[in-house]
Order: structure tokens, then C-alpha cells, then sequence
């Protein structure tokens, strides 16, 4: 499965460049539109899964072009972001076809994790959960939950066990130290990223043939981890 596509179109390269770099650390692939009329013509020749929309655009505000493109048909996410917060402006966004909205000054975290949820919500996101799973010598049963490597149980610690339903449950992604702590650790006080680099050594350790030149667990130089099954 390959990663989503993102447009974003924002008229404020500050924010555009914060949203790009935060979305593309997650391994999606974010193109970008400076003015609606720009935004329009690339939603319009390319497939994207997921429109992230300024209201406040020079040319063709947010609202127009959300609504031109549900009108062409568009069927993916449109997540709306912009300096408006009255709940007027979040019900007639909504009434064109957004599926979000989120208003400036916005919190890393919650947009990142507005995007997670809405590519879910779309299919685009996660491949379909699965409650057994095997890969190499190891199977796995998070019904249970229980783990078996060359037919021997392997015990698993809670958060190991939560962090690998994390990397199969987007197997094929690239998936963020940060992004994996929001998901696995729920912003617990102390915890920083290398909770997670340890983490992954112990589930190597315990479930790969060959810890030091792991084949399903791998590392994505300067983005974060990826499982293949």
C-alpha cells in the first residue's frame, strides 16, 4: 500500500511549510497550492485522498472550492483549516462537503492525529485490522493476545504487545517516533521517542531471527520505522 496523497492549499507559507513538513514526517506525500484557483486545477488533475483547505484563500475561498470539488465528484477527505472558529463557518463547511475543521492556532498533535482519523474514516489510512497474524516464524493472536515464535510462546510486555499491533496494523508505512508515542504511550508525562527506540530493540530481540539486521522490523533512516510482513 502506498502512502497517502495529501493536498494542502494554504495562502501562508509559514503555515504551509509547518503542515508539510509535520504530515510528510509521517510518510505521506503533501503537495501544496498557494491560492484556490491553484488548489482547484491541481485537485482537479490529480487523485489525492485527502484536500486540506485554507477558508481564507486569495482567488476562490475554501468553501467554493470545497464545494466545486464534491460537485466534480471528489470523494475523499477534505479537512478545512482556517483562522475562523464560529460555528457558522464550521456548519456551512460542513454543509459543502467537509468531512473536518479545525481552527488556527492548531496544536501539532491534534492536526496530525484529524488526519490519521480521517484517512481512516476514508479507507486511505490503516489496512483492515486483523485479529491473527503471522510473518517469518511468528504468529500472532491479538485476540488472545498471544505470541508464538517457532511455536513457542514469546511474552510480550502490554506496550510491546500494543506497539506491534501499531506496526502491523500500518504494515508498509513509515510510521514516527512521535506519531507511534501518540498512538502507544497517549502523551504520558516523561516519555520522549526513545521509549520507542527501546521498545522496538526488545521486540526485535524477542521476535526477529536476526536482531542486528532485522527483516520485518526495519528502520527508516531520519523518519522513523516501517513492518513488513
Amino acid at each position: 500500500m502506498t502512502n497517502s496523497q495529501i493536498l494542502l492549499v494554504e495562502d501562508e507559507p509559514d503555515i504551509a511549510l509547518i503542515i508539510a513538513d509535520l504530515l510528510s514526517a509521517q510518510g505521506h506525500h503533501v503537495a501544496h497550492a498557494a491560492t484556490g484557483p491553484d488548489g482547484l486545477h491541481a485537485a482537479t488533475n490529480h487523485r489525492y485522498d485527502l484536500l486540506i483547505l485554507d477558508v481564507m484563500l486569495p482567488g476562490l475561498d475554501g468553501f467554493a472550492l470545497c464545494q466545486k470539488m464534491r460537485q466534480q465528484g471528489f470523494d475523499g477527505g477534505i479537512l478545512m483549516l482556517t483562522a475562523r472558529g464560529q460555528v457558522a463557518d464550521r456548519v456551512q463547511g460542513l454543509h459543502l462537503g467537509a468531512d473536518d475543521y479545525l481552527a488556527k492556532p492548531f496544536d501539532p498533535h491534534e492536526l496530525t492525529a484529524r488526519v490519521t482519523a480521517l484517512l481512516r474514516r476514508m479507507g486511505k489510512e490503516a489496512l483492515t485490522p486483523v485479529t491473527r497474524f503471522q510473518f517469518g516464524p511468528v504468529s500472532v493472536d491479538f485476540s488472545v493476545p498471544a505470541v508464538h515464535r517457532h511455536g513457542a510462546p514469546v511474552n510480550l510486555a502490554a506496550k510491546e504487545m500494543q506497539l506491534l499491533r501499531c506496526l502491523i496494523d500500518h504494515r508498509g508505512q513509515v510510521l514516527t517516533r512521535e506519531w507511534l508515542l501518540t498512538q502507544v504511550w497517549r502523551h504520558q508525562p516523561f516519555i520522549t521517542p526513545r521509549t520507542v527506540d527501546v521498545h522496538i530493540a526488545w521486540l526485535r530481540q524477542k521476535l526477529e531471527e536476526e536482531p542486528q539486521t532485522p527483516k520485518h522490523i526495519l528502520t527508516v533512516r531520519g523518519e522513523g520505522y516501517r513492518f513488513t510482513g
